[in-house]
């Protein structure tokens, strides 16, 4: 019997000193990393999404309310119906929805996700398919913050094959979704023409780009600083798109690449925006302001400092909502 796959050591210290949901579907990868967990002394709990369109996905929610007894821990359970025009979209949102929820009204504070090298792979292709940069081609990460809590993906190092025999050694029980190995959605076809066959023969290689590619990514990193709650500087230049994008994230908005096109619009002509109602990006001279975005009444002195100290009128509001006064502006400009 082969050594069971390992879990990077900075993701085990995270969530052995944190409060874990994983998002379990009881297929191979989030099954593996279940027990891969368990054996590291790592405590969660459980969450699972029912899209009700397979007979078998009831099973599946009864076969995990049974481990979360078996092993006492909380499980979290969210029946869903949705439409078929877009469902991979529609079901990622679902689940992310139910997931942060959870996370922020249970006190969560990391998100622990099964995905793995294939996944990874897989994302970097149809990222290339649409026409991306280098940090949309890397996409998922080990460690990710968000607004309430922080991602962690422990398996991104680790092919499916190896969940898949460790499973299978140790006699686990776990279910097969049997539309993943369909081409009837995007990533189904991308795994059976593309990826599974390519991996199979260049694993190693692929995976030695992957960190080289990060290593480039992290010389090419915005300037991204975060003096006070929901306030980000992003300094001007070199990845700023990739700062406004990271704090957007942060405060809960994930863009779209249409929302991503507004903004560099904007950016580029030295124009504030409002993405998505919800997060303001002020365009500075040498920093860009992204803050959460609110309407407010203010009074004249206080909008004559702002404009002494140069914040963008988009970002006013929230600083004023949040008794923001001149002497304390000043010093989150000075951090």
């Amino acid at each position: 019997m082969k050594n069971p796959p390992e879990i990077p050591s900075k993701i085990l210290a995270l969530l052995r000193a944190g409060k874990n949901l994983l998002a379990f579907s009881h297929g191979v990868d989030s099954t593996a990393l279940f027990y891969l967990l368990d054996e590291a002394g790592v405590k969660f709990d459980l969450a699972i999404v029912d899209y009700n369109v397979r007979a078998q996905s009831k099973d599946e929610v009864a076969s995990a309310r049974h481990l979360a007894v078996k092993f006492n821990k909380q499980i979290y359970v969210k029946s869903v119906c949705l439409g078929t025009s877009n469902f991979e979209h529609e079901a990622r949102t679902a689940r992310y929805e139910f997931f942060g929820q959870i996370c922020r009204e249970r006190g969560y504070e990391n998100l622990i996700l099964a995905h793995q090298f294939d996944d990874k792979f897989e994302w970097f292709l149809m990222q290339l398919g649409r026409g991306a940069g280098l940090n949309e081609l890397l996409g998922m990460q080990e460690l990710e913050a968000r607004k309430d809590y922080m991602i962690a993906r422990p398996l991104l190092g680790v092919r499916k094959c190896e969940l898949e025999r460790f499973l299978r050694e140790r006699n686990l029980k776990y279910f097969t979704d049997e539309t993943n190995l369909t081409d009837k959605f995007k990533r189904g076809r991308v795994r059976a023409k593309f990826s599974e066959l390519f991996l199979n023969e260049y694993f190693g290689g692929v995976k030695k780009s992957f960190e080289f590619l990060a290593a480039d990514a992290l010389n090419l990193a915005p300037e991204i600083s975060n003096p006070a709650p929901k306030i980000y500087f992003v300094k001007r230049g070199r990845g700023e798109l990739r700062g406004v994008d990271l704090a957007c994230k942060r405060l809960g908005l994930v863009l779209s690449s249409a929302q991503r096109n507004e903004c560099a619009r904007c950016l580029e002509n030295g124009a504030d925006c409002v993405l998505g109602g919800k997060v303001a990006v002020g365009a500075g001279a040498n920093f860009i302001f992204v803050t959460p975005y609110i309407k407010a009444a203010m009074d004249k002195k206080f909008k004559e400092a702002c404009r002494t100290l140069k914040i963008p009128p988009i970002n006013r509001g929230f600083l004023f909502h949040n008794g923001r006064s001149e002497k304390n502006i000043n010093s989150l400009l000075n951090f």
